[in-house]
């Protein structure tokens, strides 16, 4: 190697100094941590003669790796919020989990399929099998939807939960393209819709439905649907137009009734008698 090649290279070896604190020592040559105790220098032999290099020592590697993974953890907390943002769930239902879901006698087997569904998702997205969660008005439908949405979320599955009113929405106010907005839909890995049945029922908005529903059919990826229509009246249903969105929807999701006291009529109660007693006394 050309002498001026290898003092270049030694130079640049051995440029990088060791920080010396108060408590560090030199042992044999080379600075040693006061703290733990592992060299912060080492001997290395380079083009035929020893150089002292820097190193790191078992404490300042620790703090790295500390911190590392905090900057690591920081990343993915946002990439989980950003995952919320685009998931487009209403804010009253960002911070349903399984830890708030208030467990009573009338919901324990809807608290266990959530729990289920979550902890086997891989099994259900393989499979391409959702739920379908109806039952009457305010028993928590919506709520152990956005159970499911954010539990996946948290644990970095990308989650869309919206509903065929606010689909219906952007599709006629022209705010994205329409064929973009339904793959960025089918894209998840989960597609949530909540309150089936609350859009309108003309021809236009039910062709709108079906393209979503059949979209998602067609990309093999599971749905959950929540709505307060009664699960013979789908069934039965005479109306062609209707028919072919509920066998779709039928074919892959698993039908889940959600009855029980109205959890709504419950947290009204709530408030009256706690408005009563502070203006009462």
């Amino acid at each position: 190697m050309d002498s001026n090649i290898t003092k270049a290279v030694i130079k640049a070896a051995t440029a990088a100094k060791a920080d010396k604190n108060a408590e560090d020592y030199y042992k044999d040559g080379v600075l040693v941590c006061g703290k733990c105790h592992t060299n912060k220098e080492k001997k290395i032999q380079l083009a035929g003669e020893y150089v002292t290099v820097r190193c790191i020592c078992k404490c300042e590697s620790e703090e790295r790796e500390r911190i590392q993974k905090q900057k690591d953890y920081e990343e993915e907390m946002r990439r989980i919020e950003r995952l919320k943002v685009a998931s487009l769930m209403d804010a009253k239902l960002k911070s349903a989990t399984l830890k708030t879901f208030t467990q009573k006698e009338d919901n324990q087997k809807l608290y266990t399929i959530v729990k289920n569904y979550v902890d086997n998702f891989e099994t259900f997205y393989k499979s391409n099998r959702g739920l379908l969660f109806w039952g009457t008005v305010g028993t928590g439908k919506s709520y152990a939807a956005a159970c499911i949405a954010n539990e996946l979320l948290n644990r970095k599955t990308p989650v869309v939960m919206t509903s065929f009113v606010k689909v219906l929405q952007v599709i006629q106010d022209n705010t994205e393209n329409e064929t973009e907005f339904v793959n960025r839909l089918c894209a998840a890995r989960l597609l949530i819709i909540d309150d089936l049945g609350t859009e309108r029922n003309t021809d236009y908005a039910l062709e709108k439905v079906y393209n979503v529903i059949d979209s998602r059919y067609r990309t093999g990826k599971p749905l959950i649907l929540t709505t307060n229509l009664n699960l013979q009246d789908m069934q039965m249903t005479q109306d062609i137009r209707y028919q072919r969105i509920y066998d779709r929807i039928f074919e892959m999701c698993h039908p889940v009734m959600v009855n029980g006291t109205s959890w709504r009529i419950n947290q009204a109660k709530e408030r009256f008698n706690e408005t009563k007693r502070l203006l009462e006394g």
